[in-house]
């Protein structure tokens, strides 16, 4: 069985997630998800929407998904590989050179895989900003006007 790694926020699950995980579950048998909990978003000075519990059970309910770890710092990722018995690291192409997953190849294959484009965490939330919010108060049904 070939096992499959890789790391992320998976905050509002979009498109570009979804495929990401498909595609690195094609690389293999077995994928595990390291989720970046909460406490290591803070240290990255990133604020997810969603909690760690939460976006664990999304990813949960995704077939591709076998299992879902807790990633809690930078420095994790070799033991990871040895504890879960990882043959492959899989992750987005604009992770590709960081030193942190370059030096997983000594232990395991590494690849990158190209991002989705048009779709990205950053742009829906830049995206959602941008729209007006909706007064109720003044709405007027469509079968009333």
């Amino acid at each position: 069985m070939k096992r499959v790694l890789t790391y992320g926020t998976f905050d509002l699950l979009h498109y570009g997630h979804i495929r990401l995980l498909k595609r690195a579950k094609q690389q293999g048998d077995y994928l595990i998800v390291a989720l970046s909990t909460d406490e290591f978003n803070k240290i990255k000075n990133k604020k997810a929407y969603h909690d760690y519990e939460t976006r664990k059970k999304m990813l949960e309910a995704i077939r591709y998904v076998d299992l879902v770890i807790p990633e809690k710092d930078w420095n994790q990722k070799i033991s990871d590989v040895k504890t879960y018995f990882v043959d492959e690291v899989v992750m987005g192409d604009d992770w590709k050179g960081y030193e942190k997953f370059e030096e997983l190849k000594d232990y395991c294959e590494v690849t990158y895989l190209p991002r989705t484009e048009g779709i990205s965490t950053t742009k829906i939330k830049k995206d959602l900003k941008l729209q007006e919010p909706i007064n109720k108060i003044n709405q007027v049904p469509n079968s009333i006007s």
